[in-house]
């Protein structure tokens, strides 16, 4: 049986296709009594406003145990998101909010047109770590530590100017009541037409039943052990905040994903919330 620390490991295993769907995975008794048990000992009122103040300390300190071998490329992309390859903004500007080490940005350069790249991340480590692989090019990307739930971005990033926006495995880290000013963001520097990816953690997901008493914040929101945080989405929540926030609805699925780890002897299936979103053509 696979433990927490694995399950949050899993951008390192293979992933194949499952199914998608608008209905969250249906859990089994066992799974329910977990999900029950969680709120026996909740964490304290203290200890998750100190995660709030330090989120970005907590990040560097990932970075810093990891370096640049945690995740691995996510070459994924290529297929969830044909965006890239579509001349009306493929050949445009990209915006990434949480580029860590660039593990979707470098994979990219291979097969996308985009002629210009922001990309920005809560670790200023991870930033220096971009900056060191060889495929970065400034005169092509700006790549910048940034917290995005505050408008420091909007100093970065023109306005009305990217034609596509990524955030992927980024808002799950975020506290929910930041939601509604990230998207607030995202609409600002997003052209009319603009694109949001969104892809994420799923409710229900497997690592959202692995918590143990002691690690939920409140509904759906986790404390992993080294004190970055993981929110399990609905496709109820991320159509409301997007929505609210000005954006019209592509798609919004549950994608679920059968995950493999030889070395770890893991195979298990997976649950993200899979999302594209438009701004409007004003």
């Amino acid at each position: 049986m696979c433990n927490q620390a694995s399950l949050d490991t899993f951008h390192m295993q293979e992933e194949k296709s499952f199914s998608n769907s608008v209905v969250a995975p249906i859990l089994t008794d066992d799974l329910n009594k977990n999900l029950e048990r969680q709120n026996s000992r909740l964490v304290s009122k203290h200890v998750a406003e100190e995660i709030e103040q330090n989120k970005k300390k907590y990040w560097d300190l990932f970075y810093k145990r990891n370096e640049t071998k945690f995740f691995k490329d996510r070459n994924w992309t290529v297929n969830e998101f044909h965006e890239f390859v579509n001349q009306d903004v493929g050949e445009g500007v990209l915006l990434e909010v949480g580029c860590g080490v660039g593990n979707f940005i470098f994979p990219l350069l291979s097969w996308s047109k985009i002629c210009y790249i922001h990309a920005c991340d809560i670790s200023p480590r991870a930033v220096n770590f971009f900056k060191l692989n060889p495929l970065y090019d400034a005169s092509k990307m700006n790549v910048f530590p940034c917290d995005v739930t505050e408008d420091d971005i909007l100093n970065q990033v023109p306005h009305n100017s990217v034609d596509i926006a990524t955030l992927i495995f980024v808002l799950s880290a975020i506290h929910p009541n930041k939601f509604s000013t990230v998207v607030k963001n995202l609409f600002i520097m997003l052209k009319s037409g603009g694109i949001i990816l969104f892809r994420d953690y799923g409710l229900h997901d497997m690592a959202q039943m692995r918590f143990k008493p002691g690690h939920k914040i409140s509904e759906n929101l986790y404390m992993r052990q080294d004190k970055t945080r993981s929110y399990f989405f609905s496709v109820e929540v991320v159509s409301a905040i997007f929505s609210q926030g000005g954006f019209e609805i592509i798609e919004c699925n549950y994608i679920t994903r059968k995950t493999i780890n030889v070395k770890e002897n893991i195979n298990v299936d997976r649950t993200f919330l899979q999302a594209k979103l438009k701004k409007p053509n004003l």
